[in-house]
């Protein structure tokens, strides 16, 4: 069995062919049972909770991400979040490599949203503003360039002294970023709108939102979590990566009790524009919002990659 580090996952995961990767996995055949999440235990400082992923392609592959959750880690040091993929030969059990499940969630996270941005933002689209300044924040900036012109790149964070530590990070990878401190205005501004945090109140507004811009929303996934406020989802075009998302997503529950928006006027799910099955965008002028919980085809899709490039290299 291989075991792969982060360094060499990501190496192995370049955005052109990881969305593309991920274009095809949407269009296939693919077992993906609903997620299981295991409270561990509930008292501070030690709560900690149990994330299983499985997804699997008969005849190909069958994938399992584990991710350990501790939000009290930060105390110590730690990170919060851990996740380990392993893959195996769906035609004989055997389990065939180990890679990072970190490094697999950040750039399948990212990849996706480039993906469906590819149907929903403006062909024009060329401003690029990031909400957060994590690790999934930080692999945007390249996961859309893959798909659109980005040549203006603003950063937003809570903690300022992050949004410009992302951004010089940003320029040296040859982008022309800039980080900001007004993000009403930098929500004007921008043609994509890209949330990647762990906020539990909404940062974004419908009213700053202007015609013709797409928002990305992939940071919350519980229901505790917000990046938007309830009237985002009210008179927009709302798409989500799974229906999951409707269970799962404060961003989209919210507004759902609150009687603004409902289940049935989402227009289509990320495998429906993969499939043709919805065009996507279908004015300049409409405001579209993508809501993404993740989902377990993207990483069986991202592991596949890794694991093929990693043999054809050998």
């Amino acid at each position: 069995m291989h075991i792969l580090d982060s360094a060499a996952t990501i190496g192995r995961l370049p955005f052109p062919a990881l969305i593309a990767a991920l274009d095809d996995m949407f269009r296939a055949d693919v077992t993906v049972p609903r997620r299981h999440l295991h409270v561990l235990s509930d008292a501070p400082p030690h709560a900690g909770s149990l994330l299983i992923m499985p997804a699997w392609q008969p005849g190909r592959y069958l994938g399992i991400k584990h991710v350990t959750i501790f939000p009290g880690n930060g105390e110590a040091g730690l990170q919060g979040l851990h996740s380990t993929y392993t893959l195996f030969d769906a035609r004989t059990g055997v389990p065939v490599a180990m890679l990072d499940g970190d490094a697999i969630t950040v750039r399948r996270t990212a990849a996706a949203s480039a993906l469906a941005a590819r149907s929903l933002a403006r062909a024009d689209a060329r401003r690029l503003l990031i909400v957060g300044a994590g690790k999934v924040a930080a692999a945007l900036a390249p996961a859309y360039a893959a798909v659109r012109h980005i040549d203006e790149v603003t950063v937003w964070n809570v903690r300022a002294d992050k949004a410009e530590v992302l951004a010089a990070r940003l320029r040296e990878d040859g982008f022309n970023a800039t980080a900001i401190e007004d993000l009403e205005a930098g929500v004007r501004r921008a043609d994509i709108v890209t949330c990647a945090t762990l906020s539990q109140a909404p940062l974004v507004r419908r009213a700053w939102l202007q015609p013709g811009v797409h928002v990305d929303l992939i940071g919350g996934f519980t229901p505790q979590m917000r990046e938007s406020d309830d009237a985002t989802f009210a008179d927009t075009s709302v798409f989500v990566d799974t229906r999951e998302a409707l269970d799962k997503a404060g961003d989209v529950l919210s507004p759902m009790a609150a009687g603004v928006f409902a289940a049935e006027h989402v227009r289509a799910t990320l495998e429906d524009l993969c499939r043709g099955r919805h065009p996507g965008r279908e004015r300049n002028d409409e405001i579209t919002v993508y809501k993404a919980v993740g989902t377990a085809l993207e990483d069986l899709a991202a592991a596949m990659l890794v694991f093929e490039a990693n043999e054809s290299s050998a």
